[in-house]
């Protein structure tokens, strides 16, 4: 037995309505409504029928559909040419596909980088006051 290729795919029709928070692990093409949060170390697919209101943690999400709601990706986020994402987005990947509507915030950090803040010019910041004293 095989081991190494035990993912499960689930699919979850454009019929289907949830309210409530999904947990999985694997693959789900969700084509339906969802109103509730996504919690997977998996890939979500959202169909371009799928309407999600709630944020998602995943290690994948790729974005037909519409989401309101905040996307975390520990791997990548795709927003294919149609969808609609309102919410902040983070993940280590990012692909956007023109004609997509996405208004929100990202972060995308694939060599988790802490910020560094500036460092002083020290040599730089006399000059520019004794130019402007000159004349």
């Amino acid at each position: 037995m095989d081991n190494t290729n035990h993912t499960s795919k689930n699919v979850l029709g454009p019929d289907v309505e949830i309210k409530g928070n999904i947990k999985f692990a694997g693959e789900l093409t969700l084509d339906g409504k969802l109103d509730g949060e996504v919690h997977t170390d998996g890939t979500l697919h959202l169909g371009d029928s799928a309407v999600v209101n709630g944020n998602i943690n995943a290690q994948s999400v790729i974005v037909r559909g519409k989401v309101n709601g905040n996307i975390s990706a520990k791997e990548k986020i795709e927003i294919k040419n149609k969808a609609e994402l309102f919410g902040d987005i983070r993940a280590a990947k990012l692909s956007i596909e023109e004609g997509c509507t996405f208004v929100g915030k990202t972060e995308v950090n694939p060599n988790k980088v802490a910020p560094t803040p500036p460092l002083p010019r020290n040599n730089e910041a006399p000059k520019a006051p004794e130019l402007a004293k000159s004349r």
